[in-house]
């Protein structure tokens, strides 16, 4: 595996952005992408997380490796937001909140934030979502169903990125019919994945301030160096293409999976992974 350093701009115009990173395909880290005037960076906190909103309910997250047959991993459980930022503030867990959308509960929320939308107008502003992670947690390797562009914004700790464009799925062991692959980058070995030798991506560590633009449909595997969390928001992928694929992603392709998953239990996850490696072989015979 081959990883390269993601370039850091600033000051660039939507312009510029759209000509040399959106109709690229091409991952940067934007250092102004949310104003440094915006109110969230003097506002924002745990504690006011917790003085907002603590006896909300949440839905946590846990080592998505263990749920390979999902397409979406199910919640390992459920506690209050100021419990779930206690823990994470104490201890390394490998516990993370997934999508979620606190701006939604508090929408006065969203007047704290001003985005410099590089993309001249794409970004859907009105659908942000948060993420949040202990010390040590991750996501599985995957990339986004809905075939969108993403822009993921650090606010506190910092944030490791793998990412890898989507035409190496096969090498990466993507599973037939779900959007994640059953090689882990990081922890697999090429012995057992023999594919991984032969991948190439980027690498991101994005600190409060950083923004990444993750490319419609890239590959991304997400750690969290330290405890902390981010906003998302999204653009609409460039090709008519690339939009269909999501559609079809978010209203068929997944409800196919789990109807298969429910008829046929382990035995349809065994065919998956058994195609996954096949589709990985030929890939690396095709490179040989």
């Amino acid at each position: 595996m081959k990883l390269k350093p993601v370039d850091s701009i600033s000051g660039i115009t939507p312009k510029e952005f759209v000509k040399d990173y959106l109709k690229k395909g091409q991952p940067v880290i934007i250092k102004d992408f949310i104003s440094k005037d915006s109110t969230c960076w003097n506002k924002w906190s745990y504690d006011y997380f917790k003085k907002i909103a603590g006896q909300e309910q949440v839905d946590v997250y846990g080592r998505e490796e263990d749920s390979q047959n999902h397409a979406a991993s199910p919640p390992v459980g459920k506690m209050t937001l100021a419990q779930y930022l206690d823990k994470i503030s104490a201890e390394p867990t490998e516990l993370r909140l997934f999508l979620f959308n606190l701006l939604k509960i508090r929408p006065e929320l969203k007047k704290d934030v001003t985005y410099n939308d590089v993309t001249g107008g794409k970004v859907i502003q009105w659908l942000p979502y948060l993420f949040f992670g202990g010390e040590g947690s991750s996501t599985r390797n995957h990339f986004d169903i809905d075939m969108s562009h993403v822009f993921i914004s650090q606010f506190q700790g910092s944030k490791r990125i793998w990412l890898f464009p989507n035409d190496q799925s096969d090498l990466l062991y993507k599973l037939p019919y779900n959007f994640h692959s059953i090689a882990n980058p990081k922890k697999s070995t090429e012995e057992d994945y023999p594919g991984l030798k032969y991948i190439e991506g980027y690498e991101a560590v994005i600190n409060p301030g950083d923004t990444l633009y993750m490319p419609a449909g890239w590959w991304h595997y997400i750690q969290y160096d330290t405890e902390g969390y981010s906003i998302s928001v999204r653009a609409l992928a460039n090709t008519f293409s690339e939009k269909l694929k999501g559609a079809r992603n978010l209203f068929i392709t997944r409800y196919f999976d789990d109807a298969m998953r429910k008829i046929f239990k382990k035995k349809w996850l065994d065919y998956k992974i058994e195609m996954a490696k096949k589709r990985a072989q030929r890939a690396i015979r095709k490179i040989k």
